[in-house]
């Protein structure tokens, strides 16, 4: 929650927090984040239907869904790129790479995602509350687009930083149309971000395949990503679904949330997980998995979460507050009714989270 937003909110006796008060901060705080959501992409190419699935899947905490099987353009780098302000990317057989203008492929990437927003907006007429918007972190977007000699943008220091200061005019226009077509809404910004553990490590291969780029320092990693985490006041999300998430530069970096796979989750990891939960950061948990397979029942799912919170001595009645529950990564490779099915058992395992934290 933004600072701003804090001091607007009164408190009773001479300044003293009232039991009141902190049930308003802990209903507001539901209100902002919501139980349940999505990660982002979903199987299909049908805008309409599902965008249907999710908002009415997820009435406190929608999100705009993204469709890749339509193809380039429609994928979460594509997608992205056409955000971008006065820099353009086509397809090439090894990529997409960074061009002198707009050609086809920016075309159906916009085109593409105006359908989607067309349908979002059919269907949250009259809606209030958080709206989850996802694009590519500005280092998986370096980690991926081609520059024009073929070589990745992550190699060049100067366009890393013109790639952020685009990415930062494009999702300031995506979130202020987003905010005029869903005037109720509150935007909450996700950036995916599944590369940037290699980033920080030295791991992303060069071009030849024979030699990988050098690790960006951890400190211009940080500034880029609070350039563009500052955009959601207060509200923004990294997600990764990769392993070794580096929880608490992201922290730094502004992340007011970390979406991440909690399969993934090592011991190594734990007690930076206590310590973002205690500093108030939001824990978006992957439980349930991307690809078709069975499901547990839902408080079987979460039943992973309430052994690490006993392991971390932390307050079980917390629980329900300082996660929102996913699935472990996008949607996109997985059948239509597993999809659906998984959506609605992560609001299923939430509601059996908040009713039995124990």
């Amino acid at each position: 929650m933004s600072d701003d937003r804090i001091s607007d909110q009164g408190t009773g006796d001479g300044g003293r927090a009232t039991h009141e008060d902190l049930t308003r901060d802990k209903d507001s705080e539901r209100r902002l984040w919501g139980p349940a959501t999505g990660v982002g992409s979903m199987p299909g190419g049908d805008a309409r239907e599902s965008a249907r699935a999710v908002t009415g899947t997820f009435e406190d905490f929608p999100y705009l869904p993204e469709l890749p099987a339509r193809g380039p353009g429609a994928d979460m780098i594509g997608r992205t790129t056409g955000l971008l302000a006065e820099v353009y990317a086509r397809v090439e057989p090894s990529g997409w790479r960074i061009g002198d203008r707009p050609g086809r492929d920016t075309r159906r990437a916009r085109s593409w995602l105006g359908e989607d927003l067309d349908a979002l907006e059919e269907f949250t007429q009259g809606y209030e509350g958080p709206l989850k918007i996802q694009a590519v972190g500005p280092w998986t977007l370096a980690a991926a687009l081609e520059l024009r000699n073929g070589e990745s943008a992550l190699s060049d220091p100067g366009a890393c930083r013109d790639l952020t200061a685009s990415l930062v005019e494009g999702l300031t226009g995506h979130l202020a149309e987003v905010r005029r077509r869903v005037p109720g809404a509150v935007p909450v910004l996700q950036l995916d971000e599944p590369s940037l553990t290699a980033v920080l490590r030295g791991q992303v291969r060069s071009a030849s395949g024979y030699r990988t780029h050098r690790a960006v320092d951890r400190q211009v990693v940080e500034s880029a990503l609070r350039d563009v985490t500052a955009l959601s006041r207060g509200t923004a999300v990294v997600h990764s679904c990769a392993p070794d998430v580096p929880f608490a530069l992201l922290r730094r970096a502004g992340a007011a949330a970390i979406s991440f796979d909690f399969g993934l989750l090592t011991e190594r990891d734990e007690e930076t997980i206590g310590e973002a939960v205690e500093g108030g950061t939001k824990l978006f948990a992957g439980i349930v998995p991307g690809t078709d397979g069975p499901l547990s029942d839902p408080a079987g799912s979460v039943m992973g979460v309430r052994t690490l919170w006993r392991r971390l001595g932390l307050n079980p009645g917390t629980l329900a507050e300082s996660l929102v529950l996913t699935p472990s990564c996008g949607l996109a490779g997985a059948s239509p009714a597993y999809a659906h099915a998984a959506l609605a058992h992560c609001v299923r395992a939430a509601r059996s989270l908040a009713d039995n934290p124990e």
